[in-house]
């Protein structure tokens, strides 16, 4: 049996993930903050509940003992993420950013993962076959910068997480790592302007969250292949 913990999801992408995984036979851990809703969402769809906030030492680390006393862990999907706008709702442009957005952003979308990544290493080390999934975004991509979207926190978080996979990928050479676009996914990061469906962006997560021995490590990927980095 594989043993999944996805974080933020209650809700959105995190959520269809959990869906899709506990449908395949995965045991599927509900990360999210909220307790109430959280709790709920992993009753729904036939998953555990575990309260982590990524931005919270004491947090997570109670969500990895607690997942370790369960069994261990073989796939986590680093799905949690934030972005910060105006208080009118327009998105943050260089001219308008500040180092506390970039701050609030990286909190979540970094070092976040960074915390969560660190704690659940040694569970990943004892399986016999451990994934990481890192939720990306084609914002992240260099070779695309400047094309469209005018904010500045959370495509440089996305690279962030990009560089933070290679890394990762190049120490644990015995891990599948790799971080992945889900696509323009309707979602409340987004307000729900996305042009995807959840069901349509999770494919890609889903499809490198079951990803076996001798799978691509280290790469960046969407639905059709490869992206450029």
């Amino acid at each position: 049996m594989t043993t999944t913990l996805i974080t933020g999801a209650n809700k959105g992408l995190g959520h269809e993930t959990a869906r899709r995984l506990v449908a395949a036979g995965h045991t599927v851990y509900v990360g999210a903050r909220d307790v109430e809703r959280g709790a709920a969402a992993a009753s729904a769809l036939g998953a555990r509940f575990v309260r982590l906030d990524v931005t919270d030492d004491a947090s997570v680390a109670a969500a990895a003992a607690a997942v370790e006393a369960d069994g261990g862990l073989d796939v986590l999907v680093n799905n949690a993420g934030i972005e910060v706008r105006s208080p009118g709702g327009e998105i943050i442009g260089a001219a308008e950013l500040t180092a506390d957005v970039m701050r609030e952003v990286f909190e979540t979308n970094v070092f976040g993962l960074v915390r969560v990544t660190h704690a659940f290493l040694p569970l990943l080390e004892r399986s016999s076959s451990p994934v990481v999934v890192n939720v990306s975004s084609s914002l992240a991509s260099l070779d695309q910068a400047g094309k469209g979207y005018p904010g500045v926190a959370y495509p440089t978080s996305k690279t962030a997480v990009n560089m933070l996979t290679v890394q990762f990928a190049k120490a644990f050479p015995k891990m599948r790592i790799n971080a992945v676009e889900p696509g323009y996914t309707a979602t409340d990061l987004n307000g729900r302007a996305g042009t995807q469906t959840v069901e349509q962006g999770a494919e890609i997560i889903v499809r490198m969250a079951q990803s076996g021995p001798g799978s691509p490590t280290g790469g960046y990927f969407d639905a059709a292949g490869p992206l450029p980095w």
